[in-house]
């Protein structure tokens, strides 16, 4: 097992930049989707979820660049498959992410499920029944959820049970739906917040994350942005107690 050797005793000083948060960029790079104009991430982390996310994006047609100032610049006005695959699923199970914006905004959405497991011994129940309430039709097909719509329409939802990915999957299904959605027993961390901030700033009507209730009054579109990814309150956590 490798270890770290650490010898104290000396002052810390000085500042630093922290990291973008992985948990809140992965949500917004599923909620490129949403969009037809180019959106741009400021201090996006390149860590490995980030990369298959990316992957994911980019097999189904995504356009993702690096620009001179180290920001992506996301385009996904062409995407021509609405599908993530198994073997860049297995690796991420965040995947699912993509599943509310896809039915969203196109209408169908194909996606591995991790393991192959079966609905019902996994949390992302949560996400299916949800989307069944918004008027998705939901099939369990050779070990992928297929998931379709002719359009979404805004209802109160309940979650049985309180789920961080549940709560912005459906989320981002919401904001393009039809008339008014409330989320009941929702995820309250704050990158359900930042993934709030991130849809308003496209142009999407959304009020009340962080709190026991999610109201969001649907769109006909949203719009390009340009938007700085939140800083990794665990790093930033890890800083300040070195520096105690």
């Amino acid at each position: 097992m490798e270890k770290l050797k650490i010898v104290g005793g000396n002052k810390l000083s000085g500042s630093i930049s922290c990291s973008g948060a992985k948990n809140a960029a992965l949500p917004m790079l599923a909620a490129t989707i949403l969009s037809d104009q180019p959106i741009t991430f400021k201090n996006l982390p390149y860590l490995q979820d980030i990369t298959t996310m990316f992957e994911i994006l980019g097999s189904m047609g995504a356009d993702i660049t690096l620009n001179e100032s180290m920001d992506f610049r996301i385009s996904t006005s062409k995407l021509n498959d609405f599908e993530a695959r198994y073997e860049l699923v297995k690796t991420m199970r965040a995947s699912i992410l993509v599943l509310g914006s896809l039915v969203g905004r196109y209408g169908f959405a194909r996606i591995a499920l991790p393991g192959g497991c079966a609905i019902g011994t996994r949390p992302v129940d949560f996400h299916l029944e949800a989307l069944q309430q918004l008027g998705a039709k939901i099939e369990l097909k050779n070990g992928y959820i297929e998931a379709s719509a002719k359009k979404l329409t805004g209802c109160e939802i309940n979650f049985s049970g309180i789920s961080v990915t549940g709560t912005e999957n459906i989320m981002m299904a919401a904001v393009l739906a039809e008339g008014r959605t409330i989320l009941r027993n929702v995820a309250k961390e704050p990158e359900v917040e930042d993934l709030a901030d991130f849809l308003n700033s496209m142009g999407a009507k959304v009020t009340g994350a962080g709190t026991d209730e999610i109201i969001i009054d649907g769109v006909k579109e949203l719009q390009g942005t340009v938007f700085s990814i939140p800083a990794d309150r665990i790093e930033a956590g890890t800083y300040l107690v070195a520096a105690a």
